[in-house]
């Protein structure tokens, strides 16, 4: 017997598609980039706000560019550096001005390291003598002008170094550095991926001082990754890697004195974590946050250089408490920053001394991208989902938390560029029904002054196919208002039985429920409800945007209150008269594919098919940094760590199942998938797999992600389809 329950309409979307056209989509097409939207590329506001700057590439000449624009004409102004006019290097991949301007740090020959650090050769370009140099012979890292332009920082082989740029000479400011052992100025692995930084060294305002992160990792133990490569041998990558209750690497920070050329360690008490560091106006005055291992207790020092080092701020939470970026210091020292303390996301001033003056922005609301502060206006300009928790908007405010300003003006994902003296931002705007496009508009009152770049030739090439609209709306799942969107056939017959296929993350503070235009599995959803196929999507609980309390009631139980809600709510969509219960099936990547798993294994009796792509099988085998943000050590929280373990019931599968993984996983470990795989053929499950030689986290590279694609297609088809009339969908892409 059928229950019956009601979705309540958030927002449907209506494309503008000529309903005559039947055209398919395929798989080649999808991931051979057919859909591709027009961009804008990344720039960079000069300082009188009223130019920016682009990176550019000549096809015909292979070169690049750095060139200047107008913010109000968007005409070119002038080309800044060519690398046609330059004899050492053929092109460069990117630039970082000097802080006046008059000089630029240019890339060549960069490789990536892991997911944000790279390696490259590295020149300064001075623009009015239009002189180039070579940094380093070697391949170095985060090289770094100092304030008045004299002096690069950079670091090579873990020690930090300072060339001197006038006289070429070059001082090794540290010496101990050793792989695998000691680290100067740049993150450790963990660090990178989940404080999300590389340089962990920053000039002083005035460049006398640099004060920087030593990171010991000699206890932390290290993990190895075969290469299997195209030699007849294979070869081992190791590093180090700390998995959830293991040792960390033992932090400490220090100041280097040019003149003297002495440095001094900042006593910082019981520090764990250094997650941020940053000089204020003051040049004598250095920001550092700390947190402890549990990071639910976050404090912020100042540093003065004479030794004295006062806590500012202390700020605590049952669950966590987020690093952001967000910290801004205004000229008399007081300062700006973001909390969760009220329940839900905003900005806060405080004073010099970590006083409150007041709360800036309130509401039961999140407040989702800070962009900065005008001292000229007296303005804070920020993103928040005030309009709804699926949509973004662009704000600015006073300081004192009066006079709001709603700037963008269509409803969907508005994200702001603002000019460096915060005149005119660059808003890229799409919604579900309306691709990327991009706009300059005044920041004073967020007039538009002209569009820049849209897609409307996709537009038009999308009419010629049979896509269905993404409908948005809310479920009642466990006592909660969940966010849901739903993909119908084109053709959908509300009396016919249609199999049903769930795409989630699910991951703490993440949302997969948005109105953005498609990304490309959007095209891959669109192409299986030609198919025949019911695809939804549900943010379940501990996803964000919805308030603090939402988001951590999965604090030490990951798997736990998500794995329920997709569940319940994969049962409920199977109770509407148009759903086969029999034929529901789920997937995920990373985290998504840790929720997969467990949905097949606890919900046996919803889901009858799941894919898993480079999931996480136990939260024992993931890094410290992330894993005990949510769940303390296994030490602390066994049962919290196991009994969401897939692992520890695979004899509950009763579906069909597809395991993926990539063996050059640095992130989520294919230890992962092969503990999972052996979990199921010790208690006799047949399952499907396929690991991915040398093939990182994304999975991606030459043909790599078509033959992914194709694979989970086929399996869909052939497992989700009408199995008793053995009358699967059928497709092109073999």
């Amino acid at each position: 017997m059928r229950r019956k329950f009601t979705l309540i309409l958030l927002f449907v979307g209506l494309f503008n598609f000529v309903t005559a056209q039947n055209q398919q989509l395929t798989l080649e097409e999808i991931w051979g980039g057919a859909f591709r939207t027009q961009t804008m590329d990344v720039l960079h506001s000069m300082r009188n706000g009223q130019q920016y700057t682009v990176l550019n590439y000549d096809r015909a000449t292979k070169s690049a560019s750095v060139d200047k624009y107008d913010y109000e004409t968007l005409e070119k102004v002038e080309t800044i550096v060519s690398s046609a006019d330059l004899d050492a290097i053929n092109y460069f991949s990117s630039y970082t001005f000097s802080e006046d301007e008059s000089k630029l740090i240019l890339a060549t020959d960069v490789e990536s390291i892991f997911r944000r650090s790279t390696l490259g050769i590295y020149y300064t370009y001075d623009i009015k003598s239009k002189k180039l140099d070579l940094i380093s012979n070697n391949k170095i890292q985060e090289p770094t002008f100092s304030p008045d332009a004299s002096k690069v920082a950079y670091v090579f082989e873990n020690n930090i170094y300072i060339k001197d740029l006038q006289s070429g000479e070059i001082t090794q400011v540290t010496t101990d550095g050793e792989k695998n052992k000691i680290i100067n100025g740049v993150t450790d692995w963990v660090y990178e991926e989940e404080f999300a930084f590389v340089r962990a060294f920053d000039w002083n305002k005035s460049g006398e001082y640099l004060a920087y992160i030593r990171f010991d990792e000699t206890n932390v133990p290290e993990f190895s990754m075969d290469v299997y490569g195209e030699t007849l041998y294979p070869t081992q990558h190791v590093f180090k890697y700390p998995k959830a209750g293991e040792e960390n690497s033992k932090v400490s920070l220090h100041t280097y004195n040019l003149k003297s050329s002495t440095t001094k360690t900042v006593d910082l008490g019981d520090a764990y974590y250094i997650p941020r560091i940053d000089w204020t106006e003051d040049q004598d005055v250095l920001s550092i946050q700390v947190i402890n291992r549990h990071q639910n207790d976050l404090k912020l020092y100042f540093h003065n250089i004479d030794g004295q080092t006062e806590m500012v701020l202390n700020e605590t939470d049952d669950a966590y408490v987020d690093i952001t970026d967000n910290l801004t210091f205004l000229t008399d020292n007081s300062f700006i920053w973001t909390s969760e303390k009220d329940g839900y996301n905003h900005i806060y001033h405080y004073n010099k001394s970590g006083k409150l003056v007041n709360q800036i922005t309130s509401g039961p609301w999140e407040v989702t991208n800070y962009y900065g502060y005008d001292k000229k206006t007296n303005r804070v300009f920020y993103q928040s989902v005030e309009n709804g928790s699926i949509n973004r908007d662009v704000y600015s405010i006073k300081l004192n938390g009066k006079g709001k300003t709603h700037l963008s003006n269509e409803r969907g994902t508005n994200r702001a560029t603002f000019s460096a003296d915060f005149s005119y931002f660059i808003n890229a705007f799409s919604s579900a029904t309306t691709p990327p496009k991009y706009t300059l508009n005044n920041s004073k009152n967020g007039k538009l002054i002209k569009e820049i770049v849209n897609n409307d030739d996709l537009l038009k090439k999308l009419a010629n196919y049979q896509l269905s609209p993404k409908e948005f709306s809310t479920i009642q799942v466990n006592g909660n208002s969940l966010n849901m969107w739903m993909i119908k056939p084109a053709d959908f017959d509300p009396n016919k039985e249609y199999p049903l296929f769930m795409s989630q993350y699910s991951g703490p503070g993440s949302q997969s429920v948005s109105n953005t235009w498609m990304g490309t599995n959007d095209y891959w959803y669109q192409m299986l409800a030609q198919k025949g196929y019911v695809v939804v999507c549900v943010d379940g609980r501990g996803t964000g945007l919805k308030g603090a309390e939402f988001k951590k009631v999965t604090y030490k139980e990951l798997g736990k209150y998500e794995v329920e809600d997709q569940i319940t709510a994969a049962k409920q969509l199977g109770d509407l008269s148009f759903i086969d219960q029999d034929r529901i099936g789920i997937w995920g990547w990373s985290y998504g594919g840790f929720m997969s798993t467990n949905c097949i294994l606890k919900g046996n009796d919803v889901f009858s098919l799941a894919i898993a792509v480079a999931p996480v099988t136990s939260w024992r085998f993931y890094d410290t940094v992330y894993t005990e943000r949510y769940m303390r050590t296994p030490q602390e929280n066994a049962s919290g760590y196991d009994d969401n373990s897939p692992l520890n019931y695979p004899e509950l599968l009763k579906g069909d199942y597809l395991l993926v993984h990539g063996t050059a996983d640095d992130n989520v470990h294919v230890q992962n998938a092969m503990r999972m795989a052996s979990a199921l053929i010790d208690a006799n499950k047949q399952f499907d797999w396929a690991i991915y030689p040398d093939k990182n986290h994304g999975i991606y590279g030459g043909n790599t992600r078509l033959q992914l694609y194709t694979k989970m297609t086929n399996f869909i088809y052939e497992n989700l389809g009408d199995k008793a009339n053995h009358s699967q969908p059928t497709t092109n892409n073999n």
